[in-house]
């Protein structure tokens, strides 16, 4: 038995190395802070009986203005696998980014509900965080949603204000008993604060700006947002092997892609790196993401992963 329990932690190392590495951010203390938090928030959501994702981050850059592809893409995959799996799912985001997560959900090909709430809708807002109480929402998982910071105002990582663009949908992540799961890749996001105080504002370029000072339960910091999705679902299909085959038609590089274009071509969804509407995310293309699934899905359905 101590042998399956050990396979089990070495995989699920194995996959938060794969998704949790620095890829130009100066994040890597940060990684170092919240190691371990992969796992974790796997284990606490492979308990879940209902799950409220939160995501869509507005990319406010001229005549490109649009949300970007980091985020949606990921949510709506882990959302749809977890739908597949049994475990209801709902996605809160605002009106700037309703399209783009739609869009995503759309492609995935489940049902997952939307909670859109307006920027400065508060009534909405609070009707929503209601809703999510009502349907006994168990886990709440926020991805690439970016969060408030010292000021209470939220940031991007150029430290612009994005408050036109950005409901306080940390409200929601904060406003039930649920277990808070986050994910992000450059300080700014809801979930952050959970690190040391003082520590993004130490090590991340305008780390002092932006760093969020929401907090939770589990955090995973990833490279990429979309790859800390994609670790969850890896690590779900590790210690849940009776959702593995499920999860494995989800985490395909093909649907990666797929839902990415979609919601470029469809939304008009722009990389957040590179402020262009192709089907990268965070600079990265299809190439890179798709080596990275691939790898995972070496780990999480058991073979060697070389």
């Amino acid at each position: 038995m101590s042998h399956g329990r050990n396979d089990v932690d070495h995989r699920l190392d194995e996959i938060e190395a794969l998704v949790c590495r620095d890829v130009g951010r100066k994040t890597g203390d940060l990684m170092v802070a919240s190691r371990g938090g992969l796992a974790a928030a796997a284990r606490a959501l492979s308990l879940a009986t209902r799950v409220g994702l939160i995501t869509g981050f507005f990319v406010p850059r001229g005549d490109v203005a649009a949300a970007e592809t980091d985020g949606p893409v990921g949510t709506a995959l882990l959302a749809a696998a977890l739908a597949a799996c049994g475990v209801p799912a709902r996605i809160a985001v605002d009106t700037p980014c309703a399209a783009a997560v739609r869009t995503a959900i759309g492609a995935t090909g489940e049902a997952v509900l939307t909670d859109e709430v307006g920027v400065n809708d508060r009534a909405g807002l609070d009707r929503c965080i209601a809703a999510w109480q009502a349907a006994t929402v168990s886990h709440a998982v926020a991805i690439e949603r970016c969060g408030r910071s010292a000021d209470g105002r939220p940031r991007n990582m150029r430290g612009v204000d994005v408050s036109p663009w950005t409901a306080p949908l940390d409200d929601l992540f904060l406003g039930g008993r649920w277990v808070k799961l986050a994910v992000g890749d450059g300080g700014n996001e809801i979930g952050m604060g959970w690190l040391p105080s003082g520590l993004i504002a130490r090590t991340v370029p305008n780390g002092e700006a932006i760093a969020s000072t929401t907090s939770c339960d589990h955090l995973v910091v990833a490279g990429v947002s979309n790859w800390g999705a994609y670790g969850l679902m890896a690590a779900l299909a590790v210690l849940r092997p009776d959702w593995t085959s499920t999860i494995a038609g989800f985490l395909t590089a093909e649907r990666d892609l797929a839902v990415t274009r979609a919601i470029v071509d469809g939304a008009g969804a722009v990389d957040g790196v590179t402020a262009r509407r192709e089907a990268t995310v965070d600079g990265f293309g299809a190439d890179v993401h798709g080596a990275l699934i691939e790898q995972l899905g070496r780990i999480a359905w058991g073979r060697a992963a070389d």
